[in-house]
């Protein structure tokens, strides 16, 4: 972490006590910004949920917010389990690493009742052998066999999707970046689906993901194509150009001079560079049948 993202963050979490001042708040907000622009990559850190119109932190994004404000986080779980499901809530507290202040706290639970952890595939001969009451057809593009799970092989994997959920929701409160970042819609990711079929393996054995393919350059055409609408969204307040960026650079990778541009967009037009409109329409180009008859014409009054 550089000197100058140290340093400024000294002048936000840090002062815990009191009210903070507007400059405070506005070097907090920027500093957020600025480890998102430095630090933080698409697709790692956070990323784009279909369906929403901001980015959703990950865990790993969560993780670099906590190190750049230096917060450390601590955990009390509670065990809702009953005989047939696993079902945990954690409170996630923040404490500054230095003060030891506490700087906020988030919730989160999971458990084995939902939907993608409920159910696994089976082959036919272990969907045959499972009662009624245990198994069912998933109807969707293709027909799935399934069966339930067996809670108790998903305890570690509730339980760290608890404190994950509850981290996130933390560092959203503590930071205060909700309205750059979405939470709770990254849950679905394919570890989880993994763990279903491997029947409770250790997590830490598992093979990791392949790397995603890297973001080409934003294509110029684009950019020309989408530009109008984007300064129509900084202008309705929807988005800051920050924010836009953000999203954009999901897509592609984004030049500086593209990345200026959409800055630019928050500036105020100056009107008295706008081409003047000529109220008089210009008249139309004559023929050149008309052309003739006109000099005829001329001609005739002449003489």
């Amino acid at each position: 972490m550089s000197n100058e993202i140290q340093t400024k963050q000294a002048g936000a979490l840090a002062q815990a006590s009191g009210r903070m001042a507007v400059a405070d708040i506005i070097s907090h907000v920027a500093l957020v910004q600025e480890v998102m622009r430095a630090v933080m990559k698409p697709d790692v850190h956070y990323g784009i949920i279909p369906g929403t119109d901001k980015p959703t932190l990950y865990k790993q994004g969560a993780e670099v917010l906590c190190m750049a404000f230096r917060v450390a986080d601590t955990y009390q779980v509670e065990d809702l389990s009953t005989a047939d499901t696993v079902r945990y809530r954690v409170t996630c507290t923040g404490v500054h690493q230095v003060n030891g202040v506490v700087l906020g706290t988030g919730m989160g639970e999971a458990s084995s009742g939902e939907e993608k952890y409920k159910w696994r595939k089976a082959w036919d001969e272990e969907f045959d052998a499972t009662p009624a009451n245990m198994r069912r057809i998933k109807s969707g593009k293709y027909k799935t066999k399934q069966v339930r799970t067996e809670p108790a092989d998903l305890a570690n994997t509730i339980l760290k999707m608890a404190n994950k959920r509850a981290k996130i929701a933390m560092t959203i409160n503590v930071t205060a970046c909700g309205d750059m970042f979405g939470q709770d819609l990254e849950d679905m990711d394919e570890a989880l689906r993994d763990h279903l079929m491997r029947h409770g393996k250790d997590q830490q054995n598992e093979p990791q993901p392949q790397a995603r393919a890297e973001l080409q350059p934003y294509s110029a055409a684009d950019f020309t194509k989408n530009l109008p609408q984007w300064a129509g969204i900084v202008k309705s307040g929807r988005k800051t150009p920050d924010e836009l960026i953000a999203m954009v650079g999901t897509k592609g990778v984004l030049s500086e001079a593209q990345k200026q541009g959409i800055r630019d967009l928050a500036k105020p037009q100056d009107v008295t560079d706008a081409p003047i409109k000529n109220e008089v329409p210009a008249e139309p180009a004559m023929s050149a049948a008309e052309q003739e008859a006109h000099a005829e014409f001329l001609a005739g009054l002449e003489g």
